[in-house]
């Protein structure tokens, strides 16, 4: 089979790419794999880094303000459309895939021109602007959550089969979770609280575990917290200001980046972050109580969306980005660890959501479109 997938910009659009990707890879060797994305995103990275060949072209996202800036990435995009035609002419694909970013435009239209079928995949609950614009010239959309079926206008085909991620549920036994927690500094004499925002971390999050640090709130549990790449420094400083080292601050682990995620992930008793698609997903996976602060000022707000999927199934709390405390944030962690009954019951209902066989079921959508 020879596929192209275009996906640009995040690792939330790039890496359900590579995980079908290597799927196709894994039921035909021969197969033959190109990505199509952009020179300004993480595609750069991890697509080559994944062992695939990576073909650019120009692509912007848009806004509604005339300027000379806006009318210029206006151009670039649209020459990107004879790009993306030129790329898919010269492959000839069986199938072409988009799993996000601005991208897809036009790589999805060009392969819809010369009658190649095509495949969408939206991992967010509220599907963005590119997936309804391009509903009518895909063959297949593939969701990660059903809340976005209805969501999707006049759409040939729209099929849930979840998102591909890294991270699974992984039943250790009191001795491994032991063994990992004290690669930390950490035990499993209290409760165990993940915090991240993300590779990128997030502000917000950050300067309310900053005033949990700095009032002692997190007494009765455990922190591992990762800050962030960017503002691991900032926060590090922010301490030191405090009279307080962030390798010696008691029951907490900060990190900039966690890189055995699934490992700690699967250790912590309540998870803390954004609401990206992925970590949605993860927590569903992984069967874990959670407490999402949605990223504001996103595109329709879609991370919200993504939060009130867990929300509604009882597997999740939201506090809003604007109303984010270290005093409130502590007291919905004390809030679920002081109930064990509650805390267990969102977690299975975070599991109730979740999606398996995700790659089987992305693959076999696959095979009916190909031609």
């Amino acid at each position: 089979m020879r596929v192209i997938i275009a996906a640009a910009g995040t690792a939330g659009h790039i890496n359900p790419g590579l995980a079908i990707a290597n799927k196709i890879k894994q039921e035909e060797k021969d197969s033959e794999i190109i990505f199509i994305g952009t020179t300004r995103g993480l595609e750069n990275d991890l697509v080559p880094r994944a062992g695939y060949k990576l073909k650019t072209i120009n692509a912007y996202g848009l806004s509604k303000k005339l300027s000379i800036e806006n009318l210029k990435k206006l151009y670039l995009t649209l020459k990107g459309f004879g790009e993306a035609k030129k790329i898919i002419k010269e492959f000839m694909p069986d199938v072409v895939i988009g799993t996000g970013g601005y991208i897809c435009g036009a790589v999805i239209t060009s392969a819809h021109s010369l009658n190649i079928p095509t495949l969408l995949h939206e991992s967010n609950s509220f599907p963005g602007r590119a997936i309804k614009m391009l509903a009518k010239k895909t063959d297949t959309i593939l969701v990660s959550f059903e809340d976005a079926i209805p969501r999707i206008k006049n759409a040939k085909n729209v099929v849930c089969t979840g998102t591909p991620v890294k991270i699974k549920r992984q039943d250790y036994d009191i001795n491994m979770k032991n063994k990992i927690l004290q690669t930390l500094g950490l035990n499993g004499t209290k409760p165990i609280v993940l915090v991240s925002g993300g590779s990128q971390g997030a502000r917000k999050i950050n300067e309310a575990m900053l005033q949990i640090i700095k009032t002692k709130l997190n007494k009765n549990y455990q922190v591992i917290w990762a800050t962030g790449q960017k503002q691991f420094d900032i926060v590090k400083e922010e301490l030191e200001n405090n009279q307080e080292s962030i390798n010696n601050i008691d029951g907490m682990k900060i990190v900039p980046y966690i890189y055995n995620m699934e490992e700690v992930a699967n250790c912590a008793d309540i998870m803390v972050g954004r609401a990206g698609a992925m970590t949605v997903t993860e927590i569903a996976n992984l069967g874990k109580p959670s407490i999402l602060i949605p990223l504001p000022n996103v595109s329709h707000n879609h991370q919200w969306y993504n939060a009130k999927v867990l929300e509604n199934a009882g597997a999740s709390k939201i506090i809003l980005n604007d109303e984010l405390t270290g005093k409130n944030l502590n007291k919905v962690i004390e809030d679920i660890l002081k109930e064990p009954s509650q805390k267990t019951k969102m977690g299975e209902n975070a599991l109730k959501i979740a999606t398996n066989n995700v790659e089987d079921k992305i693959y076999k959508e696959l095979k009916k479109v190909q031609k």
